[in-house]
């Protein structure tokens, strides 16, 4: 039994992890993110903070007043607020970002992290609880890829792999060994929805991890809404890397996958 602080940004992985900590009996006091974490949150958890973006200093000093040693942070916190709204960034978080040679997504949550330490917290491993969200090896779906789809996601996991340590590409559309489409900061949904505009469909998505993927931090996550995205962009396959990737809501995604003839292959 333990005391878990969670950082929760948006959807349902910091719900669906208070409930996996609850069942280990562990107890969650959760620090939300006004307008972007799920007001649901607060059903599942001991306690919950509310904390309004950009806010810090605020953050930091009610982790110490509750005393956190153990935290783990989850969910989507889409990078493009840095720049809508960076004026609500309190001279904390200004300072922090001051510091920084560039705002790749580790060097933000790294800078997090020394934060965190100097406080005695330790970031977990998120997936230690979520062991049964990561798919095994294989087809998950009725059809397999075709050849030539194969041909194109062997392509593609390469160039992801490259691309990622750049801080960019975790997520790319191929079609006939064309990259059609790259992910940046608008995320993978986003993403796939361009890809449908600029290509009259057939084309695969590869999801993979960066290199030095640190699965404590931004563990790349598929749930219903991007495979739905593939759906309705004309997209006809969607690979994601092994042992490294969240998969919510997996049968409900299986069913609806097979409905549309697409496959989904864990490679």
């Amino acid at each position: 039994m333990a005391r878990i602080g969670l950082v929760a940004g948006e959807g349902k992985l910091p719900i669906v992890f208070s409930r996996v900590a609850k069942v280990k009996g562990d107890t969650v006091i959760a620090f939300a993110l006004k307008g972007v974490t799920s007001p649901e949150l607060e059903k599942t958890v001991e306690k919950l903070h509310w904390i309004p973006w950009g806010s810090l200093q605020k953050g930091l000093l009610l982790l110490a007043t509750e005393r956190i040693r153990k935290i783990v942070m989850l969910g989507k916190i889409k990078k493009d607020i840095l720049f809508k709204d960076e004026g609500a960034l309190d001279d904390h978080a200004k300072k922090m970002l001051g510091k920084l040679k560039d705002r790749k997504d580790y060097a933000i949550l790294n800078e997090i992290n020394k934060a965190f330490s100097k406080l005695g917290i330790e970031v977990l491993d998120s997936t230690t609880y979520l062991k049964d969200l990561i798919p095994s090896r294989g087809t998950l779906t009725k059809r397999e890829p075709s050849p030539e789809e194969w041909a194109d996601i062997k392509y593609g996991f390469d160039m992801a792999k490259k691309l990622s340590g750049f801080d960019i590409g975790q997520t790319i559309a191929i079609k006939e060994k064309t990259v059609i489409s790259v992910e940046a900061v608008e995320g993978t949904d986003d993403t796939i929805a361009r890809t449908g505009t600029l290509v009259e469909g057939g084309f695969v998505v590869v999801k993979v991890a960066r290199p030095d993927q640190d699965m404590r931090f931004d563990v790349p996550l598929v749930g219903i809404e991007t495979i739905k995205t593939l759906a309705r962009s004309g997209g006809k396959a969607l690979a994601l890397e092994a042992d490294k990737t969240l998969l919510m809501d997996k049968d409900e995604i299986i069913e609806f996958a097979d409905s549309k003839d697409l496959s989904i292959v864990i490679i």
